[in-house]
């Protein structure tokens, strides 16, 4: 974000906290950023602290729909630990596709990868043991399932980067799935590929050619086909994840290799299976996506909650009221099916004290991580506006953030600046960590950039959000994670060496796709 009008004082605020970033977790160093951001504004652009407060409160409600997701699903997947219910999952995944690695790696990694991360879970702490209980390297139980799930990212915690694109664009939901969804057969491909050179170079891409080419192209062209259809856009990650897996289990039934085989499961591993039915250890899940199915897909009840009760608030005097839609969004159902769920698992007294006290723990810092770089944003947005008889008057190019930085990268970019963006996007994810993040940072400076230069704005902000999501597999904090639970620390920054090489080489496709599109 440091280009142009380097001569300027004003545009020199996008580097200072790059330091920070380097070095520290992303609530630090969102914090850090938050802070130095509302200096520049007081100092350079002439923003009064009540607009840069303001502004701040206006970005914190915007990043509901990640923010409060991730709490949400924290919740969920702690209920699903403490009771065992996470345990019995895993040992049934276990099973899986044991005869043909390449189908195992797809459906672990891509299918329920995306599957997990679509429902609000985390594909890095969970996948990892079982990559390294079916005899994977440390290295590769830590890389792959950081990198499996990242071409349908945007679909993470049911579509909440999608639902923050759809709101800060005021582009229809269903539309902007249409922009997104077409980088998706190339991209879901591509990071198939990627898994398999990680696992064994260019003899295991070769060696699995054909699961891998099914497996991508059935990802990306399930994205692309709920998409046209316009409903259930929320469901992508789940419906996809379902498709990819049900193709692969096709594929090893036409190659005669058992779809489960239970050989390997050590005497506690069949202690935990008899402990708990599967539905019963997946009814949390099962009862969450049957509600979104619902409340998505039956058209009263959907034009009820996500429009009708949209619930907004107005923040920004004079600005566009920012809609909540609280009993639509899906942190709210996450709640919801945890708690009917109670009945089956029958959790403890002793269990709720542990789920509580986990929860409280791990919660906290996610949320401020998710929800402070939309704070940055929103004051990014609205420096120099200057409050004026009830409504907020906006400033000349010259005097706010976002107008400045764009118009020096159009001068500098200018016609290449469509592909360009695509690594701003990695940069902002890496930095961030997070695609929701990446797309609240940058759509209202790619919206500037692509007006001065006519390219197509939607799709110059896909191909930025979409490189977001590929920095998932250079996010230290995820990688750090992943290495936790197989008590590998220290193997992440041997991951990231390999993975910074794949995940520019993917940005630099996703820059392509944008220039080619926009």
């Amino acid at each position: 974000m440091t280009i142009g009008y380097s001569a300027d004082s004003r545009t020199r605020f996008a580097g200072i906290g790059l330091a920070y970033y380097s070095r520290w977790p992303a609530d630090l160093s969102g914090l850090a950023g938050w802070i130095v951001t509302i200096a520049i504004a007081y100092l350079f652009f002439n923003t009064s602290l009540e607009v840069g407060l303001t502004a701040s409160l206006a970005g914190l409600i915007a990043s509901f729909p990640v923010s409060l997701m991730v709490v949400t699903s924290i919740f969920q997947i702690t209920f699903l630990e403490c009771t065992g219910a996470l345990k019995r999952i895993v040992v049934f995944v276990k099973t899986i596709a044991l005869r043909d690695q390449t189908v195992q790696i797809m459906i672990i990694n891509m299918g329920i990868g995306t599957l997990l991360v679509a429902v609000g879970a985390t594909p890095v702490s969970i996948l990892p043991p079982i990559m390294l209980a079916l005899g994977y390297s440390t290295f590769v139980a830590v890389a792959l399932p950081a990198l499996g799930y990242d071409a349908l990212c945007t679909y993470a915690l049911l579509g909440g980067a999608l639902v923050i694109f759809s709101d800060m664009t005021g582009t229809p939901l269903n539309e902007a799935a249409l922009v997104f969804s077409k980088f998706m057969p190339i991209i879901s491909t591509m990071i198939g590929f990627g898994m398999l050179f990680i696992v064994g170079g260019w003899a295991k891409m070769r060696e699995g050619f054909v699961p891998c080419l099914l497996a991508g192209s059935t990802m990306g062209l399930t994205a692309m086909a709920v998409a046209h259809i316009g409903h259930g856009v929320v469901l992508t990650g789940v419906i996809a994840g379902m498709a990819t897996i049900i193709v692969m289990m096709l594929y090893l039934k036409l190659n005669k290799h058992p779809i489960l085989d239970r050989s390997q499961l050590t005497p506690q591993d069949i202690a935990t299976e008899q402990s708990m039915p599967l539905l019963t250890a997946l009814a949390p899940w099962i009862i969450l996506v049957s509600c979104c199915l619902i409340i998505n897909f039956w058209p009263p009840l959907y034009n009820f909650l996500f429009k009708e009760l949209a619930m907004a608030v107005e923040i920004i005097p004079g600005g566009k009221p920012l809609n909540t839609r609280m009993l639509w969004n899906a942190y709210t159902w996450v709640i919801i099916s945890t708690l009917i769920a109670v009945p089956l698992l029958k959790p403890t007294k002793a269990q709720w004290k542990e789920i509580l006290t986990k929860w409280l723990k791990r919660a906290p810092r996610p949320f401020f991580s998710a929800a402070v770089f939309f704070s940055i944003a929103y004051v990014m947005m609205y420096s120099g506006y200057t409050p004026q008889n009830g409504v907020w008057n906006p400033p000349g190019l010259e005097t706010n953030m976002i107008s400045v930085l764009a118009l020096g990268s159009a001068e500098v970019f200018n016609g290449v600046y469509s592909a360009i963006a695509a690594y701003l996007g990695l940069l902002g994810g890496f930095v961030s960590g997070s695609e929701a993040s990446t797309i609240a940072l940058f759509t209202k400076y790619n919206e500037i950039i692509s007006d001065l230069l006519k390219f197509d704005f939607l799709t110059v902000a896909a191909g930025t959000a979409i490189a977001g999501g590929l920095a998932s597999v250079i996010s230290p904090a995820k990688l750090q994670n992943a290495a936790a639970t197989i008590d590998a620390l220290g193997i992440e920054s041997k991951v990231i060496k390999v993975a910074v090489v794949i995940s520019i080489v993917f940005t630099s496709v996703a820059a392509l796709l944008t220039f080619i599109w926009a």
